[in-house]
């Protein structure tokens, strides 16, 4: 079990929306920081502040891909091959386990919802004593 709470509604939308920008580089980001002050000139500014505390500013565009894909090597061929083939492996079992978790969420709403439409058929009795 993970030490670490589960990211709230907010944060998690958050965190999609700077993957979503950092995906499409620095303009992007420039252009939410400047849609940011057209809107509400605080948020411009906040994007703005993000952008250069975190250094999203000064750095060159896709960090993540950047990251997962152009990982430094270690100088051993085979080991470097080894972890990107590990890394594979364990991308590929991730999105295996999500599509799983994705079929059992689908089948307990099926479930509940055959329940629900089998109760709301049934009628509750009358017991009239006279």
């Amino acid at each position: 079990m993970s030490s670490y709470p589960a990211p709230s509604r907010v944060s998690g939308a958050l965190i999609r929306a700077r993957d979503w920008l950092d995906e499409r580089g620095k303009v992007a980001w420039i252009a939410a920081m400047i849609l940011g002050f057209v809107v509400f000139w605080p948020l411009g500014l906040a994007l703005l502040g993000y952008m250069i505390w975190s250094k999203r500013m000064f750095s060159c565009s896709n960090r993540r891909a950047r990251a997962r894909y152009h990982a430094p090597t270690t100088g051993n061929s085979a080991f470097d091959a080894y972890r990107a083939e590990t890394l594979k492996r364990l991308e590929d079992e991730h999105r295996e386990f999500v599509d799983f978790l994705q079929k059992l969420r689908e089948a307990k709403d099926k479930a509940e919802f055959d329940q629900f439409m089998q109760n709301r058929g049934e009628k509750p009795e009358v017991h009239t004593d006279a």
